[in-house]
């Protein structure tokens, strides 16, 4: 796949942010500038969802270009709309080292003078609805990308799926975090990677991609297999880089999911060791400073946590490269998938701080 498909896809986003944004005529400034927030929200992205979907798609020997290019911005849409919606959930407000859609209006709720309640309420009230618009045209750009109507129906019946799955699993990383059961062990933070990250980001535009190429049932089984193993993958990875990664390279703070306290494989494997009752006072501190999270990643490298998630990580994105080249998939497009994977952990591996630094950074 050149350039093209993944310029045509930028031309399809910026032309439906323009026609929500023309909408403001009648509608007025706020919606003008909910827009501009999701435009925003949109920039910069590395695009893997609409990539995934259009490699597939052309290597499946698919034919429907055009609604394959307005899926792959659909898809691209539903991960910005969960963005900003998570963003709010956890109540940051950055990304990508930048200010996000709630940051941005926090700023503008703080030139008014109003107290910090106030613009909390304010920020995140913007950053639900921006991810509400942003979600709304994610469905209406895959109900008009142009395809059959059977085939629509299922495009739509994938999204449905992936948009229940993501919430629920959001919801239980959220509940996992404040507390409100047992501390998950590790099996279930991997349930919920392949419930919150797994079921939209890969699993989706891999099988919309073979929906559209009118590929063999059998295939889009596969497929939705080799999403899973790569979102789980994906998203241990991202744990690892929110607590250990270079914030030069990621643009998200190292401090974020300590403060927390998020559940991830990490903590949840830290937790089974003697090293916890180091890290109990650490975790979860909302006071966190730097000194405290060197310390916490100290001790998280010892204890083994931070290899073992590592290794997790490793193994499941080995597991998706295995199944690419065992599921009968055309060799090219197996091939490409795997390129997808040395992408993902070397990208991973060049933000990731190595461990001796963090030790000599604690001590």
């Amino acid at each position: 796949m050149g350039d093209e498909p993944l310029a045509a896809v930028e031309r399809e986003l910026t032309a439906q942010i323009r026609a929500g944004s023309a909408r403001s005529g009648d509608l007025g400034p706020d919606h003008r500038r909910l827009w501009i927030a999701v435009g925003e929200a949109l920039r910069d992205g590395k695009r893997l969802r609409p990539q995934l979907l259009l490699i597939t798609h052309e290597g499946l020997g698919g034919r429907r270009t055009a609604a394959a290019v307005r899926t792959a911005a659909a898809v691209e849409l539903l991960h910005t709309a969960f963005v900003i919606h998570d963003d709010v959930i956890d109540g940051d407000h950055l990304r990508r080292g930048r200010l996000n859609v709630s940051g941005a209006f926090a700023g503008e709720a703080r030139e008014g003078d109003l107290p910090e309640t106030s613009v909390r309420r304010y920020a995140d009230a913007a950053g639900v609805l921006a991810g509400d618009l942003a979600l709304t045209t994610a469905i209406r750009t895959v109900a008009t990308c142009g395809a059959e109507q059977e085939i629509v129906d299922h495009l739509l019946d994938l999204l449905d799926a992936a948009v229940h799955t993501s919430a629920t699993g959001e919801l239980a990383d959220v509940r996992f975090g404040l507390g409100l059961e047992i501390d998950p062990v590790v099996d279930a933070t991997l349930r919920v990677a392949a419930l919150k990250t797994a079921s939209y980001s890969f699993e989706l535009p891999l099988r919309a991609a073979a929906v559209l190429a009118e590929a063999q049932p059998s295939t889009v089984t596969a497929l939705g297999e080799i999403g899973h193993c790569l979102g789980v993958g994906f998203q241990l990875l991202d744990d690892l880089l929110g607590v250990f990664g270079n914030e030069a390279r990621t643009g998200k703070s190292t401090l974020s999911d300590l403060r927390e306290g998020k559940a991830t494989a990490l903590i949840a494997h830290a937790r089974s060791t003697p090293s916890w009752t180091a890290l109990d006072g650490l975790v979860g501190d909302r006071r966190l400073d730097h000194g405290g999270a060197a310390r916490a990643r100290t001790v998280l490298t010892e204890c083994g946590a931070r290899g073992a998630v590592q290794d997790l990580a490793d193994h499941h994105l080995d597991r998706a490269v295995q199944t690419a080249h065992r599921s009968g998939l055309p060799s090219t497009l197996a091939d490409r998938l795997t390129d997808v994977v040395h992408d993902i952990r070397a990208t991973a591996g060049e933000a990731l701080v190595p461990a001796p630094t963090l030790t000599e950074e604690a001590s």
